[in-house]
């Protein structure tokens, strides 16, 4: 079987578990109120790529973990990114009228639901944490420590931070280091923890394979912000599913505003190869997690 083969069937899988819990876990929208209810499962369930829900899996297949276990933790990260995406849309924030090719959530059920929404979501998703049944035999230090990373990872020390951080280098320069510390915590975190709570289901990782897992995750979450950067200027509209060209239009500073579309290349290619190497600890296992480090610095324009 091909890798690309490989990653295909894992990402499919990916979407059925995670998209079967959060459909699960996402108060139907007859129950009351309603109205929120309904713009919670729309922001949910429209399509999505679910690269941070296939960590969490890859991470815990490479580890021999039961898939059943990673539904609650995929489900979790899943919560928090679409919060965040909801909340990102936001006139106040970037104002965006289409996500994953229709309409932002706040278009269609007003700015007040949207906030309301976003809230709703991220606090469920430490709902699904604590009270996701498959989890009753992970060691309850080790489930609180899917949380405080969860938290960590969502908050002010990371992808809020980094948003703060975005917002207010509108219209800046940015050296390279100023550029990366934004997109460590704006983009990095919530991935790096994807992968941290894949690794936290196993019982009995090593700290090199921790250690690698963690460094694997850290570059691969810087790469997929440049590749972010570059498709917001070759992409296009219909493939993204979102604007393209907002960032340019807004003055934001990005890695090909930073290196040029050649530099921004060259540095995601350099990132990549450093989280293939960090697997290294993973012996022949890991695969997919391989196939998704190659899948995001070469996403389709």
């Amino acid at each position: 079987m091909s890798n690309e083969v490989a990653l295909n069937q894992l990402l499919e899988l990916t979407r059925e578990r995670v998209e079967r819990s959060l459909s699960h876990w996402l108060p139907s929208s007859d129950t009351h109120p309603a109205r929120l209810h309904e713009a919670m499962r729309y922001a949910m369930l429209g399509s999505g790529k679910r690269i941070r829900p296939a960590l969490v899996y890859a991470t815990g297949k490479a580890l021999s973990v039961d898939f059943a276990r990673l539904d609650g933790p995929a489900c979790a990260v899943e919560l928090i990114h679409g919060y965040s995406l909801v909340h990102d849309d936001l006139p106040a924030m970037d104002d965006d009228d289409l996500r994953r090719g229709r309409p932002t959530c706040h278009k269609v059920f007003g700015d007040a639901m949207a906030i309301l929404a976003g809230d709703a979501l991220q606090t469920l998703a430490f709902y699904v944490l604590s009270h996701d049944r498959e989890l009753n035999g992970v060691a309850p230090q080790t489930r609180l420590a899917m949380v405080e990373s969860l938290a960590l990872a969502s908050g002010s020390r990371g992808m809020a931070g980094g948003q703060a951080i975005d917002l207010q280098a509108v219209g800046r320069e940015l050296d390279l280091t100023e550029l990366e510390n934004m997109h460590i915590h704006k983009t990095g975190a919530l991935i790096r923890t994807s992968v941290r709570l894949g690794a936290l289901c196993c019982d009995c990782a090593s700290a090199e394979v921790l250690q690698g897992l963690d460094r694997y995750a850290k570059c691969i979450g810087l790469a997929f912000q440049i590749q972010d950067d570059i498709l917001d200027v070759e992409g296009s509209t219909e493939t993204l599913g979102k604007s393209q060209g907002k960032d340019h239009a807004r003055d934001k500073p990005t890695y090909t505003s930073l290196l040029g579309l050649d530099g921004a290349r060259e540095k995601a290619e350099e990132l990549k190869v450093k989280a293939l190497d960090s697997l290294a600890p993973l012996g022949n296992k890991g695969e997919e997690l391989r196939s998704i480090a190659r899948f995001i610095v070469s996403r389709p324009r």
